[in-house]
């Protein structure tokens, strides 16, 4: 696979993990679910775990695309800029991350 396919996955699971990880606190997933956070304490468990998996194999991606030092760099900025746009979808469109919780929210219910 070329560099900026594993660039661009890198970027994918970056924000995919930092939404899962916004996803997984309480605050947030009122936020987006607009339903009470109890409620949800398996589906949130699992959202955490997924967040934390997202961005190792971001790490990953971007390991495969360059070499150990630029690959740490440039995930480092890319969780730096998952997070700032999550944040921003957070602000604005909070509804926009309900499809990271998938069908997590409908055990719910």
């Amino acid at each position: 696979m070329s560099e900026a396919l594993w660039l661009l996955l890198a970027a994918a699971l970056s924000f995919s993990g930092m939404a899962w990880l916004a996803l997984a606190m309480e605050v947030h997933w009122g936020q987006v679910m607009h339903r009470h956070a109890d409620e949800a304490q398996g589906p949130r468990r699992r959202l955490r775990a997924l967040g934390a998996a997202a961005l190792l194999l971001s790490l990953l991606a971007c390991l495969s695309a360059d070499r150990p030092s630029m690959a740490v760099l440039v995930w480092t900025m890319l969780l730096a800029g998952s997070a700032v746009g999550v944040a921003m979808v957070l602000s604005r469109r909070p509804r926009w991350l309900a499809p990271w919780a998938g069908d997590l929210h409908s055990t719910l219910q």
